[in-house]
């Protein structure tokens, strides 16, 4: 290094008698980029030339240890030395090298740590490689070290499943050696004394344990149906294998090699994608991340059906005071009692303590009266999505509740700005769509009206965070973002059943493209009359007998899907397997025959570019509306939300990967096929296509 590197370095050293302790300062969560990497490297050796220094130990200052790899590198030339080369470095070491691990310490963090000759952590710290999330694996040696450590049965579900291991889990594997409660630093370089002058146990001269010889035949079919395609975590499972079978040296030259392949992949740039994605969606454009947000504790719930005891359960887990209303009084047991229930299931699994639950117990409570609301910091509105029925509710809270309180919507299609306008303080007045099961889904549109303030926004934001969601702020449209889409992802599946493709045609078309669901099972899941119903409230219908015909139809048949055991499939009782069932074949036949629309055989290829493409459409359409700030909030809502496939980054990545000339050519073939209606080109499609631009390049600065 430079001596301008050095006065500039996040990395210092400094003796602690005859240890060295090298610090890593790289706000904001010491991520490995190439002047960190310098800055060790160039520190460990200073220390291992030094004579009158014993030992090495590494720590990070802030909250956390080296959080991993800088993927913002990734694509990059590369610039030495490389992580393999520092760790390598770092195992070389004449002198003991001490990992003091605090926070987390993830990915190539980890593998760094995995180097170092011993691991010390705080009771608090973590653990893991999660680069299985971004279609990647442990590219610096940490598919061959951790093997070697914990056995390769530990090592794949540490890598398979990407989740941290608390310190404690990682100490009874033999991940790590040693856990402390306090004074890590202290504690680390006594540790490095304690261990100056014994023989350097260095992870890459240890063997691995043997594994009976089916293990990874058997592991490659147990992944099979969970990952769905995903080319990592097969290169994982080659990897740990490599690590029984060849020495340390091939094994991770082989490893390299896997690396570079995942990472020249479209999976893994879809996911890394949609890893920054979230990351932008939650910062709200237009608004200054110094504004502090309103402060919220006392959460009401309007309505006690599953949305609203769902949502009042993970406002509850998440530490929040919690008020579920109903004006019916056996509306309100049933919500209790399925509050009950979720906390029960919380505490089976492990989610909660039992101490954790009798605190839930008692921050929750019930009424049927308004008026035991008036306190609250957040109302959340969630009651039949009717139109007339949301402005009542509103009206009423804004005559009860305390003024500078939030008044949201659950609604998943109708206008904020009529629903505010039944009030007198429409700039408190927000949407907050949360997905079913509320619980579960990480998704939040947060919908912004008219007059929607600033403080309502930031504060909406802040709530998601606590809750655990990816909260996207989104304009106020019918359907705003997620449903607006789906509504055309729905109509193309329709008129292909129309068209003369089966349901189960459709499904495994879209399940094969990745889809998590096929939109007729999920029709079916969600109800088909929840959706019939939300059609007629939609205000601009499009003029076509041809529009949502089969699902009005069944409907009206009484099949409204799982729950009356007919939909567009059959249920058996007590199963949610779908069957085909003739009978609804036959009334798509009669039906596309009385309405004039010819039959015939649709290959897979059409069903998934009508049905993906029309996302596309939808989506340019949107973001010409300014109801996004960026095409990535779109492509966040479908994975979270719809169940698009993660790797493929979501519907408008997926375009832009696929090249918008030869998405807009597709679309233009589907509009002379099939009419302007539905299938006109966006202005903005036709632009981005013309101008060799894509989606990603377009951003709206206030929606």
């Amino acid at each position: 290094m430079s001596v301008e590197e050095q006065l500039t370095s996040p990395v210092s050293r400094a003796p602690v008698g005859d240890i060295t302790v090298i610090t890593v300062d790289h706000p904001p969560v010491n991520a490995l980029s190439v002047i960190v990497r310098r800055g060790l490297f160039a520190a460990v050796s200073a220390a291992d030339k030094d004579k009158s220094c014993r030992g090495i130990v590494i720590q990070c200052a802030g909250r956390m240890f080296i959080a991993g790899a800088d993927i913002r590198e990734f694509g990059k030339p590369p610039e030495a030395p490389s992580l393999p080369d520092l760790i390598n470095r770092i195992e070389g070491c004449s002198k003991p090298v001490i990992a003091a691990i605090h926070g987390t310490a993830l990915g190539g963090g980890f593998e760094l740590a995995l180097a170092c000759h011993y691991r010390i952590a705080l009771a608090s710290a973590a653990v893991g490689l999660p680069e299985v999330n971004l279609g990647l694996l442990p590219g610096a040696t940490g598919t061959q070290r951790l093997p070697r450590l914990v056995g390769a049965e530990k090592a794949l579900d540490i890598m398979l499943t990407g989740k941290p291991l608390t310190a404690s889990d990682a100490l009874a594997i033999g991940a790590i050696d040693r856990i402390v409660q306090e004074d890590l630093p202290g504690e680390a370089v006594l540790y490095a004394k304690s261990t100056a002058g014994e023989p350097l146990r260095r992870v890459c001269e240890l063997p691995v344990a043997a594994v009976a010889p089916q293990f990874f035949v058997e592991m490659r079919k147990s992944i099979a149906g969970k990952t769905r395609g995903l080319l990592s975590p097969g290169k994982i499972i080659d990897c740990v294998e490599y690590a029984t079978k060849l020495d340390f040296a091939a094994g991770c030259e082989a490893e390299r090699n896997a690396f570079l392949q995942c990472m020249a992949s479209p999976q893994s740039e879809g996911l890394r994608h949609a890893f920054f994605a979230e990351k932008a969606a939650t910062k709200v454009l237009g608004i200054s991340a110094e504004r502090a947000p309103k402060r919220m504790q006392k959460i009401a719930i309007i309505g006690a059906g599953t949305m609203g005891a769902g949502i009042a359960y993970n406002c509850l887990a998440s530490g929040l005071d919690v008020t579920l209303l109903d004006n019916r009084r056996e509306s309100l047991a049933r919500g209790g009692e399925t509050v009950t229930a979720l906390a029960d299931e919380g505490r089976k699994r492990g989610k909660l303590t039992e101490q954790q639950r009798t605190d839930l117990e008692s921050r929750f409570s019930m009424s049927s009266a308004v008026d035991d609301i008036a306190a609250a910091d957040l109302v959340i509105e969630a009651v039949f999505e009717n139109m007339a029925v949301k402005k009542s509710v509103f009206e009423q809270l804004d005559g009860v509740v305390r003024p500078g309180a939030l008044l949201a919507s659950n609604t998943s299609t109708l206008s904020i700005d009529e629903i505010a306008a039944a009030t007198k303080r429409p700039e408190d007045v927000i949407g907050l769509h949360f997905f079913s099961p509320a619980h579960l889904m990480r998704l939040l549109e947060i919908v912004r009206g008219k007059q929607t303030s600033d403080d309502a926004i930031l504060t909406a934001t802040s709530f998601a965070k606590r809750l655990g969601k990816v909260g996207v702020v989104v304009g106020n449209c019918f359907g705003f973002v997620g449903n607006r889409m789906l509504y055309s992802y729905g109509r193309e599946s329709q008129l292909l059943l129309l068209g003369g493709a089966e349901p189960q045609m459709i499904d495994r078309a879209l399940t094969d493209f990745g889809m998590a669901m096929g939109p007729n099972a999920v029709g079916d899941l969600a109800g088909l009359d929840v959706g019939y119903n939300a059609r007629q409230e939609r205000p601009d219908p499009p003029d076509d007998p041809r529009y949502y015909r089969i699902a009005d139809m069944l409907v009206e048949r009484g099949r409204f899907g799982r729950k009356t055991s007919k939909g567009t499939y059959l249920y058996a009782k007590g199963s949610n397997c779908p069957v085909a069932d003739p009978e609804v074949t036959e009334l798509i036949r009669a039906e596309a025959k009385r309405l004039g629309v010819p039959q015939r055989n649709i290959e897979a290829s059409e069903i998934v570019e009508r049905c993906i493409y029309a996302l596309v459409v939808e989506g340019a359409r949107i973001l010409e509306d300014g109801i996004v700030n960026r095409a990535g909030d779109i492509d966040v809502v479908w994975i979270n939300g719809y169940g698009f496939p993660r790797y493929r980054g979501g519907p408008m990545h997926y375009a832009d990967v696929t090249g918008l000339q030869q998405v807009l050519s597709r679309v233009r073939e589907f509009e002379n096929q099939f009419g302007s209606m539905y299938w006109k080109p966006p202005a903005l499609l036709v632009e981005l296509a013309e101008s060799g631009r894509r989606f990603s390049d377009v951003q709206v600065e206030k929606v």
